[in-house]
């Protein structure tokens, strides 16, 4: 098969489902398919020579892969500017993609939120299915991050726009259990819907022993301290001010210390949090670069998760999977009524407390240094949110949409 991914964002660009995605594609390649990507020349954190080159660029091999890129003006922080440029950008993905003659089958990822329909249209015009993975589930994705009310103008144009995608799907490819319910209740037919969790390499991402862990001398974090780990981002939805809340309840615990990874919206005004409030007992980083993730999540006798109310209705954090396979338990700030918590209750890795009280989880962070818990959360990961597994269930999907439809015509 010749398998066409229509890309919004795309190599040397990364997003959040840029690791997940190359995994695909390494296993399409392996089963012995052809890859063609359709994608705007990259901006997201390029340097001004770097954009500079990659105008000139508009064919390449890229590991394999056939690239076609197309010039787009430069994303910036602007929500009206970003959403300008993803219809431009949408508009030139559809004049190429409808060109391509040479395709059997469609994928896209749902970021931007109009790429499933762009992709979708131009699937339907070539005449071969289209398979679309659902990694945030719009619109409700607004309500949780409080970018919109569910009575709003753009809410309900949101929800046409998913119906619309929906409908010209061959196979959906959601990522929880919830973000399936979320799908059904946007009229999706459910003989279409797969559900493959986001995955970790866990032959990468592993256990490290706190004497071969050279984060602690780095950082200057003591190995006789009990350390709470946070790495992630630090935005609107994550809620992880609740953090900050809690490490201060707990200042006057020498034996209790916090490593806080971060990056995004709220970075500034955390390390702001910290200096007011002297809390000598968190040290705050960057993130650290993926290669390193192993380290970062044994670092910790247990880790955070965090999320703002309500987000658990709609969202898996994918970071879980790193650190079950670490083996660190998890204390999640977080609904209870979300497929974490009960992935957590499953997996003997962790546990949920109340989302958004610093006092909660404050007093999980004291309960687990008394008790000292053990986390079995690898087993699990091997299990149900490994690359070879998760990757081959992507192929399956784009072999059976190819063949269903090969059969129908």
């Amino acid at each position: 098969m010749n398998i066409l991914f229509i890309n919004a964002y795309f190599l040397p660009e990364t997003i959040a489902f840029t690791h997940l995605e190359q995994d695909i594609i390494d296993a399409l390649l392996k089963a012995g398919h052809k890859v063609e990507v359709i994608c705007p020349t990259p901006s997201r954190g390029m340097t001004d020579g770097e954009i500079t080159k990659y105008k000139k660029i508009k064919t390449e091999n890229l590991r394999g892969v056939s690239v076609r890129r197309f010039s787009a003006p430069r994303e910036r922080s602007s929500a009206v500017f970003r959403a300008l440029r993803y219809f431009w950008c949408n508009f030139r993905e559809y004049r190429i993609a409808k060109t391509i003659r040479e395709a059997d089958a469609v994928f896209a990822v749902s970021t931007p939120p109009t790429q499933g329909l762009t992709a979708g249209k131009a699937a339907k015009k070539l005449g071969v299915p289209f398979v679309y993975s659902v990694q945030d589930l719009f619109p409700d994705s607004l309500v949780s991050s409080g970018l919109a009310q569910k009575d709003s103008f753009l809410y309900k144009r949101g929800e046409k726009t998913a119906r619309k995608t929906y409908a010209l799907c061959d196979k959906i490819i959601v990522i929880s259990n919830s973000f399936k319910r979320g799908v059904l209740a946007a009229g999706a037919d459910e003989s279409k819907i797969i559900t493959v969790g986001n995955w970790i390499d866990s032959d990468k991402v592993k256990p490290v022993p706190k004497e071969d862990n050279r984060l602690f001398d780095e950082l200057g974090i003591d190995k006789s301290k009990f350390t709470v780990v946070y790495a992630g981002n630090l935005g609107a939805s994550q809620g992880a001010d609740v953090i900050f809340k809690a490490a201060r309840l707990l200042k006057g615990r020498e034996d209790i210390r916090f490593a806080v990874f971060g990056a995004g919206s709220e970075y500034a005004a955390a390390c702001e949090f910290v200096r007011q409030n002297d809390l000598g007992n968190i040290t705050l980083n960057p993130l650290q670069p993926e290669d390193r993730i192993s380290e970062v999540y044994s670092l910790g006798d247990v880790a955070l998760i965090t999320g703002k109310k309500g987000v658990g209705a709609t969202a898996m954090p994918s970071k879980t999977w790193s650190i079950m396979a670490c083996n660190t338990p998890i204390i999640a700030s977080f609904d209870k009524f979300s497929e974490l918590a009960e992935v957590l209750e499953i997996s003997g890795a962790g546990k949920c407390v109340e989302p958004e009280d610093p006092q909660a989880l404050a007093d999980a962070i004291e309960e687990a240094f008394i008790e000292k818990p053990q986390s079995s959360g690898r087993y699990y990961v091997q299990q149900h949110a490994d690359k070879t597994l998760c990757a081959g269930m992507y192929v399956a999907a784009l072999e059976e949409a190819f063949n269903q439809n090969d059969r129908e015509n």
